[in-house]
C-alpha cells in the first residue's frame, strides 16, 4: 500500500453541451437587444436634439419679438427662419403667437415620424418660447 486513501479513481463529469449552447443563445439575444437599442438611439436622438435647438430658437425669437414689438406675422416669419435652420417639419399654421401687452408667447405643435423599419414611431412636440417677463 502506497498511501492511497481510496482505491477509486477520479473521473471528470461529462461536458453538458446543451447548457453551453443556452449560454451562447443568451449572449446572441442580448447582443441583438443591444444592437436594436443602439439603432433606435441613432434614429431618435437627432430628432430630439433638433427639437431642443428649435425650442432654444423659439425663446430667442420671443425675446426679440418683445423687445422689437413685432407683429404676429413678423414673429411667424422669424419662427419659419428657425424652422429652416433646424430642419423641423413645421408649417405656418402650426405656429401660435400670443401677445399680452408687450409680452410674447410662441407655441408650435408638430410631429416627426421615425422609421425604425419594424415600427413607425411618431414623436409629438409642443415647444414653447416665452419672453422673459411673461406672466
Amino acid at each position: 500500500m502506497r498511501g492511497d486513501c481510496t482505491g477509486a479513481s477520479v473521473q471528470s463529469a461529462p461536458a453538458r453541451s446543451g447548457q453551453r449552447g443556452a449560454g451562447r443563445l443568451k449572449a446572441i439575444i442580448w447582443l441583438l437587444i443591444l444592437a436594436a437599442a443602439i439603432y433606435t438611439a441613432v434614429e431618435v436622438v437627432p430628432v430630439l436634439y433638433a427639437n431642443y435647438l428649435f425650442e432654444d430658437d423659439l425663446k430667442s425669437v420671443a425675446l426679440d419679438a418683445e423687445v422689437a414689438h413685432k407683429t404676429e406675422d413678423e414673429v411667424k416669419k422669424a419662427v419659419m427662419d428657425a424652422v429652416a435652420k433646424e430642419g423641423v417639419p413645421v408649417q405656418p399654421e402650426d405656429i401660435e403667437v400670443a401677445h399680452e401687452g408687450p409680452h410674447v408667447q410662441i407655441t408650435v405643435n408638430y410631429s416627426v415620424t421615425v422609421d425604425l423599419h419594424v415600427y413607425q414611431w411618431t414623436l409629438h412636440f409642443s415647444p414653447v418660447g416665452r419672453s422673459a417677463t411673461w406672466a
